[in-house]
């Protein structure tokens, strides 16, 4: 997996209309293909990300949406490439650039949420997070359907330790 993600859609929230305004990507071949690679997959054939970004009275954004794709997977049973469906839901808060936030520290008793965003410049990256997003949406093991694991059987090879006794044997028998 490379670290520099290949696909950007900037939006600066101050452009933004006061209501949530929809943002519909797909990224054309050449950068499905280069975020094949960024999220080590063999191929990215299908990707769209869909999203809602609507400013805060703070300054910042929400955006809320959907990531979607099919990638190439390798089956970790038969090692076969077969096409894997990716669908992750999108809920971010980006705050302006050096806010704290109160109470981001949640209580024992709360459920723990992840921390907001921080905005850059003004603006956030749309292309960016559906990037990140798919790279968590992808099966890090991923099994063809139908694959199944055949174990060798019992006794079919010898173990390590029983091929190593054989060729000590033979060297002990050649010097006697």
């Amino acid at each position: 997996m490379t670290d520099e993600i290949p696909w950007s859609h900037p939006v600066v929230v101050a452009d933004l209309r006061k209501e949530s305004t929809e943002f519909r990507l797909s990224p054309d071949e050449a950068t499905r293909a280069a975020l094949a690679d960024f999220a080590d997959v063999i191929a990215v054939p299908q990707l769209s990300a869909i999203f809602q970004v609507r400013p805060t009275p703070d300054g910042g954004a929400l955006v809320e949406g959907t990531v979607e794709a099919t990638v190439t997977q390798e089956c970790v049973v038969s090692l076969e490439p077969f096409d894997n469906k990716v669908f992750e839901e999108v809920s971010l808060l980006f705050v302006p650039e050096g806010s704290v936030v109160a109470g981001a520290e949640p209580a024992d008793h709360e459920i723990e949420i992840d921390p907001p965003e921080q905005l850059t410049n003004g603006a956030l990256d749309l292309g960016v997070i559906a990037a990140e997003f798919l790279a968590l949406g992808i099966d890090p093991y991923p099994r063809k359907p139908g694959a199944v694991f055949q174990a060798p059987e019992v006794g079919a090879q010898p173990s390590a330790f029983a091929a190593l006794e054989q060729l000590k044997r033979g060297k002990d028998e050649e010097k006697g």
